[in-house]
């Protein structure tokens, strides 16, 4: 569902999709009071590959299932890349780490959205945590609190949200 969803252009999927990403939230939570979900920002050349950023779509579907479930969240999508990365497929945990190492940053006038605000990391796919591991530096970076993190698919993998 992942992949049709993010490279086969299959949009309806982000209801369902959304649907997951809310099941992980709530098992996740926020610490109380109204809640900043923030989605890790697909690179600019795959969104203008796809014509869609599909994080931030199944980040916003997970967001409206939430609201209706009488919780206060909201998405910003306040992180953006601030240097390429490579594709991460059939990379080890290792070069991941090194490949998006410093890649993401909260512009100037989002820092202010995020200070002392319970923020909750969105994601499709966690592999290694690399990836989460990094948006979560630039979110405390800018003075946003990270809570954890959800994600739709976690395949195989034992990572901890903890180590955020």
């Amino acid at each position: 569902m992942l992949l049709a969803h993010k490279e086969r252009g299959a949009l309806r999927l982000a209801a369902p999709l959304g649907a997951v990403l809310a099941g992980a939230v709530r098992g996740v939570g926020g610490g109380g009071g109204p809640l900043l979900l923030v989605p890790v920002p697909s690179a600019r050349w795959a969104v203008a590959g796809r014509g869609h950023d599909p994080v931030r779509r199944i980040a916003l579907a997970a967001s409206a299932e939430l609201r209706r479930r009488g919780l206060a969240v909201r998405v910003l999508a306040g992180l953006r890349q601030r240097r390429a990365v490579a594709d991460q497929a059939g990379l080890d945990a290792r070069q991941r780490l090194v490949n998006v190492a410093g890649a993401l940053e909260v512009p100037g006038a989002v820092g202010g959205l995020l200070a002392g605000a319970p923020v909750l990391l969105a994601d499709d796919l966690v592999t290694t945590g690399a990836t989460l591991a990094e948006a979560a530096r630039a979110v405390r970076a800018a003075g946003g609190r990270v809570t954890g993190a959800a994600v739709v698919a976690a395949p195989g993998s034992s990572f901890s949200f903890n180590s955020l």
